[in-house]
């Protein structure tokens, strides 16, 4: 997971899926919408702390939902 490399595109679609897994005012989804919009290295970071803080099945099937 460390290894992973989320741009701000993959930051908004990863939000949407993560919407669908559990809900779109989810405080994770926020923060990855918030990190997609502005590119703040604040806004990443925190992003990235929110969503590793998600279960691990929440993560993956997010992660799943992205992958074609």
């Amino acid at each position: 997971m460390s290894e992973l490399k989320i741009d701000r595109e993959t930051m908004g679609r990863l939000a949407g899926a993560l919407a669908f897994i559990t809900k779109p005012d989810h405080p994770t989804v926020l923060a990855l919408k918030k990190a997609a919009e502005s590119g703040a290295e604040k806004d990443v970071k925190d992003a990235r702390a929110a969503f590793l803080r998600l279960k691990s099945s929440e993560r993956m099937a997010a992660l799943g939902m992205l992958s074609d």
